[in-house]
């Protein structure tokens, strides 16, 4: 049974850095989608960003490019969100989640396509 554990989470200034980190278990597909999605208060569920097992691809939306970067650690089961010039409207719950067996980061766009979610934790940009 896969399961995700986020952490990193928390209260920063508009401008400021954030890294979540999201360890993974699990896993008896060698192919499969992981990334981040995020929640904003009144809003809908949307993909920030995801990496694909099969080929290496990452998907990172327009509103954080430039901005946040993805990337993992093979060896601790770890993927990260880093999270550099944050604004305001970045402020939501961020979640982990993963589609065993997926190979394609466009599943990302679709966040009910995802299996397997995290508990999330809470990012806050303000002054």
């Amino acid at each position: 049974q896969v399961q995700l554990v986020e952490s990193g989470g928390g209260l920063v200034q508009p401008g400021g850095s954030l890294r979540l980190s999201c360890a993974a278990s699990g896993f008896t597909s060698n192919y499969y989608i992981i990334g981040w999605f995020r929640q904003a208060p009144g809003k809908e569920r949307e993909g920030v960003s995801c990496l694909s097992s099969y080929d290496g691809t990452a998907y990172l939306a327009d509103s954080v490019k430039g901005r946040f970067s993805i990337s993992r650690d093979n060896v601790k089961n770890t993927i990260f969100l880093q999270m550099n010039s944050l604004k305001p409207e970045d402020t939501a719950v961020y979640y982990c989640a993963a589609l065993p067996g997926g190979r394609s980061w466009t599943v990302c766009r679709y966040p009910s396509r995802l299996e397997v979610w995290g508990q999330g934790t809470l990012v806050t940009v303000s002054s």
